[in-house]
């Protein structure tokens, strides 16, 4: 996954760079008959010469057709060492105006533009020389110019990533990059006549002629630019890709951290709590019960030690727990505390935070007066996918002090586990709180 998310796209940006670059090599066969049909159209409309080519020391030649030299056509010498023109061939060719010469000065010899037949044959420089097949050539280009760019990405990325760069860095970095493609210009591959034959040749060995330099120059320098560009666009998407992940990993680390605090203030609570009842059962010498509940306390304290930092649970474990919860309060109020379960079997598995009935419970409980004439009902229920805990209120004639300490942890727990928030229903005849639960 690391190889493909780092070398990955910097080949696949490298090759496409390549190619946009090399686009015109894709046209070569169009391009090429196009022009050899345009040139033989033109050959054929355009007046042919005949004439006998006369060379000079320095192998440059002119073309007499009247054995005059008044109207004979220049040749340079790179045509003729390209040609393979030899003294003394009589040549049909065709002719054009040299384009450095102003309309106003006269007698100027015309120049050789491209001969059609020599010595009675037909004349074409593939006949000539046994050139590299155009694909050759196009693998040749596009493997050189991605291969190019991908070093220069590999440069810039990789060092960018290095963590305190100054801008001497930055600069060094530039440089390096510099050196390269000046390396890179003096050893990529061009076509050119060498030692009379036409091959793939790197820069430095080919002759000056065609404007090779300029398209190299260009083709290399246009890779260094959009090289360093990716590469900068890639790096702030890098870096930004690496604030979200980490920001995600500050976020969750801060509610997991939220989260205990919150148990944190549940356990101490429901300790002491359940220390006071124990404490009554020991003062009334009721052993068996004293037994029963110390089991039923266990089983609570253990569910809190294998639940209670886990964040969710299923309805079905969190009403195991409540019902050994609800029997450490009937131990204590006999028959004045009733508890009224309707949950339909299909709501198992739904989830919700642990350890949620318990400050609910505990709060109708602790807020009511719960006496033989007037018992306690508290009904737990599901509605369309809300756990309802609803009881009516009977106020106590001294009312304890509520820190509201329990309601406000199970609401933050609520909204950091689930994302959703509990709704508390506070009347004048009954208090009810609900619980969205969370489908599995």
């Amino acid at each position: 996954m690391n190889w493909k998310n780092s070398i990955l796209p910097h080949v696949v940006i490298a090759l496409a760079l390549s190619l946009v670059i090399n686009f015109s090599y894709l046209l070569v066969p169009i391009i090429t008959d196009q022009g050899v049909n345009q040139r033989v159209d033109a050959a054929e409309s355009s007046e042919h010469n005949v004439g006998v080519l006369h060379l000079s020391g320095d192998m440059h030649g002119y073309i007499v057709c009247d054995c005059s030299l008044r109207d004979s056509t220049y040749v340079t010498a790179w045509q003729v060492r390209t040609m393979k023109l030899q003294e003394g061939d009589t040549l049909e060719f065709t002719t054009r105006e040299p384009r450095d010469v102003s309309e106003d000065v006269k007698g100027v010899h015309p120049r050789l533009d491209r001969v059609v037949m020599r010595n009675g044959e037909a004349f074409s420089l593939d006949m000539i020389y046994d050139r590299p097949s155009r694909t050759v050539e196009f693998v040749w280009q596009i493997t050189y110019y991605a291969l190019l760019s991908f070093v220069l990405i590999c440069i810039f990325v990789m060092l960018r990533k290095r963590s305190g760069l100054s801008r001497w860095w930055y600069l060094r970095v530039a440089v390096l990059a510099i050196l390269v493609t000046g390396v890179a210009i003096c050893f990529a591959p061009v076509m050119a006549f060498k030692e009379g034959v036409m091959r793939i040749v790197f820069f430095f060995e080919a002759p000056p002629h065609d404007n090779v330099y300029l398209v190299v120059l260009t083709k290399s320098l246009f890779m260094l630019v959009v090289s360093a560009l990716y590469s900068y666009i890639y790096t702030l998407m890098q870096q930004r890709q690496v604030m979200v992940v980490e920001n995600e990993r500050l976020k969750t680390e801060n509610l997991a951290t939220r989260y205990n605090m919150l148990m944190g203030q549940i356990n101490p609570h429901f300790f002491f709590n359940s220390l006071n009842s124990l404490s009554m059962l020991v003062r009334e010498r009721d052993d068996e019960r004293a037994l029963q509940y110390i089991e039923q306390l266990s089983y609570t304290f253990r569910y809190i030690i294998q639940n209670g930092q886990s964040g969710e649970t299923t309805l079905k474990e969190e009403m195991a727990f409540a019902e050994a919860y609800i029997y450490l309060f009937k131990i204590r109020y006999a028959d004045k505390l009733f508890f009224d379960i309707d949950i339909d079997a299909q709501y198992h598995d739904w989830r919700l935070p642990a350890l949620s009935l318990q400050p609910l419970i505990g709060n109708a409980v602790k807020h009511n007066s719960i006496t033989t004439k007037r018992p306690l009902h508290v009904a737990i229920r599901v509605v369309d996918g809300v756990l309802e805990i609803e009881n009516p209120k009977y106020p106590k004639l001294d009312v304890e002090p509520s820190t509201g300490i329990g309601l406000e942890n199970l609401r933050s727990r609520w909204q950091i586990v689930t994302g959703c928030d509990i709704e508390i229903i506070d009347e004048e005849q009954r208090f009810m709180v609900r619980l969205p639960l969370q489908k599995r």
